[in-house]
């Protein structure tokens, strides 16, 4: 994300303290800023508008209005800075667990702006990197099982040793020109179709 070129949805109710934010900004050459003052129906104007970062300043929010809010940051997947004037750690907490990159309690000036919105937008970066190797992660593990499984297959019903039956998977994936995973999911595939008690 370029942070000179960002399309930022300012989500106010109040038309002053919008207009603070709107010129911290703008000061900081944020040009593509839309500001809305309702928000009844926000999630599908937020996909209307595909903003790259949202700014919420919420002012003395209700309980009901920070949940409507965390979720709504939970449901957008992007950065998300949140302007309040007073909270209380429960707040802080279901915050940050709903992902809202920067939350700020009574720190509504113009001249905080821009650095608040560069660590919004910092932080969510380094989230979705995390997330994106955790990811990462959790697919290696899942296609690890899948080859084990296969392996344990092959083991069982022709006798073979572990390294006999990565062998066998392996050389079926180079002469298929296919990979080891795909050949194993085949396997698994094909043995429960052949015994659906049986191996799963």
């Amino acid at each position: 994300m370029n942070a000179n070129v960002l399309a930022v949805l300012v989500i106010d109710e109040n038309r002053v303290r919008a207009s603070i934010i709107e010129a911290g900004l703008r000061e900081a050459g944020h040009h593509n800023v839309t500001i809305l003052h309702d928000v009844a129906g926000v999630a599908r104007r937020i996909a209307e508008i595909n903003p790259d970062v949202i700014v919420i300043d919420l002012g003395n929010p209700n309980r009901d209005m920070l949940e409507n809010m965390f979720q709504l940051s939970r449901a957008v997947r992007r950065p998300v800075a949140m302007f309040v004037d007073r909270s209380d750690l429960e707040s802080m907490e279901a915050a940050i667990e709903a992902g809202v990159s920067a939350y700020v309690v009574d720190g509504l000036k113009q001249e905080r702006v821009k650095p608040i919105l560069d660590l919004a937008v910092s932080r969510f970066n380094a989230y979705s990197r995390l997330m994106h190797e955790l990811e990462e992660a959790r697919g290696e593990l899942e296609n690890r099982k899948v080859v084990e499984r296969a392996k344990g297959i092959l083991m069982k019903s022709r006798g073979l040793s572990e390294e006999g039956a990565y062998a066998l998977l392996r050389n079926a994936a180079m002469n298929q020109n296919r990979k080891i995973l795909e050949i194993a999911q085949s396997l698994i595939t094909a043995a429960r179709l052949l015994d659906p008690g049986g191996e799963s």
